[in-house]
């Protein structure tokens, strides 16, 4: 359950007992105690002429090139830049691209934000949130009707499919309560697999290539309305707390000049009409609001203490 999934050459992740503590990477700085990387001195600054912004690769990234379209003419204008987007396969290449200085503009999924901060000098600032202000989704535990599985015990001597092992819904909680809540461990009571995105899990799920997965429910939501996949394929098992949806931020080197202008430009963004909300909407979100790692990815840093795991970047 502790080992965590490596990144290629720039940033490797190596599961340690947990000190209780957020650490970053030596190579960044915390001198005001927030928990993200200070921006570094003038000569280590970046203003580049071209911004590359990537998207969580949760689904199919042709799918948010369009949805992601309308804001990033948008970014492009309040910034002066040319903006373009990178479609990542894979949370451990979203976050080497960042610590490489090959990504300034990104999306991370919940469980990815806290190595990305500390692999990648990733600095979040928002997230994405319904009209009233309220955010976040839960991790639910999901089968089909033909499964035989009636409750979360059943998931005992049957396979159950994670994402990858970066993801806090597609994995990182899961583990946590399903060990503390009911005594499940993977490979002594139950067969984990992992698919790869949460999409990949729904789709399983409903085609019953897999007994049960652990899934974000704003994917699965998001599906449901386009009609990927029925209500009646899906069971739900388990429904967890609300958490913290994708975090979107900065590579901690570009300018502070530019920082503010990226920033402003997720707050100014009008969703009425746009592709963002087309998508986006259908999940209920409708705005940009401001967030802060140290306070609202607590309960995830807690999540991964409560798995035993540190990460080591290198």
């Amino acid at each position: 359950m502790n080992k965590l999934m490596s990144l290629t050459c720039a940033a490797l992740m190596t599961p340690m007992l947990a000190q209780g503590a957020f650490k970053l990477d030596s190579r960044y700085s915390d001198n005001d105690g927030d928990l993200i990387a200070d921006i570094p001195a003038k000569s280590e600054q970046i203003d580049p002429s071209t911004l590359i912004f990537a998207y969580t690769p949760v689904e199919d990234p042709s799918v948010y090139a369009e949805a992601w379209s309308d804001f990033l003419d948008h970014l492009s204008e309040k910034t002066g830049k040319k903006v373009q987007f990178f479609p990542v396969q894979s949370n451990a290449a979203q976050i080497e691209a960042m610590r490489a200085g090959r990504l300034h503009i990104a999306g991370f999924n919940t469980g990815s934000n806290p190595i990305a901060v500390a692999c990648g000098g990733f600095r979040p600032f928002t997230i994405m949130a319904s009209a009233d202000g309220s955010f976040g989704y839960e991790m639910e535990i999901i089968t089909h009707p033909d499964s035989g599985i009636t409750d979360v015990d059943g998931l005992q001597g049957r396979e159950l499919a994670f994402t990858s092992e970066t993801s806090n819904s597609g994995f990182k909680a899961p583990s946590a309560i399903l060990k503390a809540d009911y005594d499940l461990v993977p490979n002594r009571d139950f067969t984990p697999v992992f698919s790869g995105k949460h999409d990949n899990s729904v789709l399983g799920v409903a085609n019953k290539d897999y007994d049960a997965a652990a899934v974000a429910n704003s994917v699965m939501a998001r599906m449901l309305n386009r009609g990927v996949v029925s209500e009646d394929q899906i069971v739900s098992l388990y429904k967890s707390q609300t958490f913290p949806t994708t975090g979107y931020g900065v590579a901690h080197n570009l300018t502070p000049e530019l920082q503010d202008k990226i920033q402003q430009a997720f707050f100014s963004f009008e969703w009425e009409g746009t592709t963002l909300e087309e998508e986006f909407s259908k999940s209920g979100e409708a705005q940009f609001i401001p967030i802060t790692f140290k306070e609202h990815w607590e309960v995830i840093r807690k999540i991964d203490d409560a798995n035993g795991v540190v990460y080591n970047c290198r």
